[in-house]
């Protein structure tokens, strides 16, 4: 029924509870997720994860913000893109948010990196996990130069845990991107964001939780997990005046649009 298209489940917190947390999936009706790769070094956990459970997915990818770790080769992403169970390139994208004493101009192996995750999305055919903090016009920018203008042949993908406004999701979903809502969309000071849910097409959203990170409403604070993504099909719901069923079914089905290694 539902579908966490964004989570880590490889993370510590979550690995050493995950039969609790697959029990309390399967009574929340959180049918499927896709496990995200941050680095490489991480990515054999996270794919084991795929192997291991018919219901579980995963990427491949570096996140923007993580330094010290191997750097993603071309090579290397197409290589471990192609194995078993990989339907996405991510997550990848750009962070400018903990700049601290350098500018953004220093930031330019990011944009490297970033370059190199939609190369080779592009040559796989598998759609792009995109994070963009503090960096959406660099983010948008990049993609446009990489060819990434919603016509065929290009990759595609998700801006995943959509914090930005109306007119970056307007130029990414322009894009052919879908934008992707956390529980964040249940904060109570997070009004911007359920405007920007309103304005997003119901074909192109999909929901997830980033676990362990940002626990929707009631569980804010606490460590997230899928079994609460309903809660946040329940606010999409809300503003769209749909029900949490056509929400939970709606969001599944743009995730199978998207992901459609999984249908292969």
């Amino acid at each position: 029924m539902f579908t966490d298209s964004h989570c880590h489940l490889n993370f510590p917190e979550l690995l050493a509870d995950l039969p609790a947390i697959r029990d309390a999936m399967a009574k929340a009706q959180v049918t499927r997720a896709l496990c995200i790769s941050t680095t490489l070094e991480e990515f054999p956990a996270v794919h084991a994860l795929a192997n291991q459970f018919d219901n579980f997915w995963a990427t491949v990818g570096v996140h923007p913000d993580n330094e010290g770790v191997t750097e993603p080769s071309l090579e290397t992403l197409l290589r471990l893109g192609k194995l078993p169970r990989i339907v996405g390139i991510g997550e990848t994208g750009l962070d400018y948010y903990r700049l601290g004493e350098r500018t953004v101009d220093d930031m330019e192996w990011q944009r490297d990196r970033y370059r190199t995750h939609i190369r080779a999305a592009r040559q796989l055919n598998l759609p792009l996990v995109i994070h963009t903090r503090s960096a959406s016009e660099d983010t948008l920018a990049i993609l446009r130069e990489e060819g990434e203008d919603g016509t065929a042949g290009c990759a595609g993908g998700v801006f995943h845990c959509f914090t930005e406004t109306a007119e970056v999701a307007r130029a990414a979903l322009d894009l052919g991107f879908y934008i992707s809502f956390s529980g964040i969309l249940t904060f109570k000071n997070a009004q911007h964001l359920r405007d920007v849910a309103a304005f997003v097409p119901l074909d192109r959203i999909l929901i997830e939780t980033d676990s362990p990170y940002l626990a929707p409403m009631p569980y804010r604070g606490k460590t997230n997990n899928p079994s609460y993504v309903p809660h946040v099909a329940a606010q999409l719901g809300l503003i769209k005046q749909r029900s949490t069923e056509d929400i939970a079914d709606i969001t599944s089905h743009n995730f199978d649009c998207l992901f459609k290694a999984i249908l292969n």
